[in-house]
């Protein structure tokens, strides 16, 4: 009998995905999703439960009604610029709700933890690429709800006894190679996306924000993930702690990274379509570059980016939006 892993936000982009290489790697995800943003019909590998994580009683439920033998929690807003401009949203949703959840979990019994954290807890790097004992000063308010949750799990382990991998990904992107499921948000805002959707004409340009970073072109440059890798990260790290493994916080992504015009240009070769873009200026709460030290994921959890060469993450997504035009 397989174990059942709970997902709380296993309708989103990055859940879902999850959820289909937890099936694949023989478990059960339960997710549980209020479908505020994420999508029920990304919801194909195990049961959905539409439910609020600060249920209190509805999270401990689920996890005595299906057995479930530890949690992985998506389930949060995730809009860097919408966090300036609203963050008693981010944490309100992030960070009160993160903690119920932690508080239902722990008083159902569970002891391992597998938390969706960001790079954007480092805030602007001191130095790249960025290693897991870089100090961590967010500079948006997603980022300090993200941090947040992060060292209330480190309390909770010294107090409870409850072990936890906290996950700090880069640039999520790219879809599912088997076009089964892929990125859809609404509102729109990550760059490769919007940049496709430019190629499509499915808005007038692409605006870059910001020409005048210290890199190579000008333009802000990211550690782009693909999604297929994210997912595989969190079963290592599913795996890691069932073996027994050890609390810990790890980078995930490539070492390597791309520049927004690096970004056009590869999705001008997979689509062999002129992107327009509009050049504006620079968004508050945007670092110029962001890359991480991925050593910690090869060596802790034994995980390796397979798919996270910047034609693959396009020539996947371009695949997913031409296939789902609506």
């Amino acid at each position: 009998m397989s174990l059942h892993v709970l997902v709380t936000g296993g309708a989103g982009y990055i859940g879902s995905h999850t959820c289909k290489a937890l099936a694949a790697a023989g478990y059960t995800p339960v997710v549980l999703d209020d479908l505020s943003s994420g999508h029920r019909w990304a919801v194909r590998w195990g049961p959905l439960v539409v439910g609020d994580i600060a249920d209190d009683e509805a999270v401990k439920r689920v996890i005595k009604d299906f057995e479930i033998a530890a949690v992985m929690h998506f389930a949060a807003h995730a809009y860097v610029g919408e966090s300036v401009g609203n963050p008693r949203k981010y944490f309100h949703n992030n960070v009160t709700k993160g903690l119920a959840l932690l508080d239902a979990s722990l008083d159902a019994g569970i002891s391992k933890l597998v938390f969706s954290s960001t790079c954007a807890t480092y805030g602007v790097p001191r130095k790249l690429p960025i290693t897991e004992d870089h100090p961590q000063s967010p500079i948006n308010p997603y980022g300090v709800s993200k941090l947040f949750i992060e060292d209330a799990l480190k309390w909770y382990a010294q107090a409870y006894g409850l072990r936890f991998t906290s996950l700090r990904y880069f640039n999520a992107a790219g879809a599912d190679p088997e076009g089964e499921i892929g990125e859809v948000h609404s509102p729109e805002t990550h760059l490769v996306p919007l940049t496709i959707f430019a190629a499509q004409g499915k808005i007038p340009a692409l605006e870059i924000f910001g020409t005048d970073y210290d890199t190579e072109d000008g333009t802000a440059v990211r550690d782009y993930v693909h999604v297929g890798d994210l997912a595989h990260a969190h079963v290592k790290a599913l795996d890691y702690l069932l073996s027994g493994g050890a609390s810990a916080s790890i980078n995930l992504g490539t070492g390597r990274g791309h520049s927004i015009r690096n970004v056009i240009a590869a999705v001008e070769r997979v689509s062999q379509r002129k992107v327009p873009v509009i050049e504006g200026a620079r968004r508050s709460g945007d670092p110029p570059a962001l890359i991480a030290d991925p050593q910690s994921g090869q060596s802790l959890l034994g995980w390796k980016p397979l798919q996270s060469d910047l034609e693959t993450i396009v020539q996947t997504a371009w695949a997913w939006h031409q296939g789902h035009p609506q």
